[in-house]
Parts: C-alpha cells; structure tokens; sequence
C-alpha cells in the first residue's frame, strides 16, 4: 500500500478535488464515478459524498492508495519530506 501526505492549504479539501489533485482519478467526473461506485473510504467508512469536506485528520483510502490529511501547520517527519 502507498501511503500519501496532503498538507491543507485551508480548512478543508473536498474529497473529489482531492482525488483528482493527486492523480487517484483522471478527471473530476473519474473521482466522482470512483465515490459513486462505493470504492472510497473516509477514516475506514465507505463515503458516498462527492463533495466531503476533509479536515486535518482523516485518512482517505482509494484501492491500495492512503491519503493522510495534514493541518497547514503539520510538518512531517523528517523522513517523511518527500512524501505527499
């Protein structure tokens, strides 16, 4: 499983936004299709709300693909810098 980072540039991403910024899905009508179909998960539950608010904190899982929501202020570790 891959694991990424995303550090929030605001109070929250909208889950379909987010798929697409980060290449989970080709298109905004791809990340909306990929929610619709029930193959997303918002902190282990499967989320059906296209436009989700995600907040620092939760975890998004598409396939063998996590995405860890950071804070704006959040640093990863140093191990970590790469990685998003």
């Amino acid at each position: 499983m891959s694991i990424h980072r995303f550090q929030l540039q605001g109070e929250f991403i909208e889950l379909n936004v987010l798929l697409k910024l980060l290449a989970l899905a080709p298109s905004g009508g791809g990340a909306k299709a990929l929610i619709v179909e029930g193959a997303v998960t918002v902190d282990g539950v499967v989320e059906s709300r296209i436009r989700r608010k995600l907040r620092a904190g939760n975890s998004v899982r598409v396939a063998d693909q996590e995405i860890r929501v950071l804070a704006t202020d959040d640093e990863p570790a140093p191990e970590e810098s790469g990685s998003r």
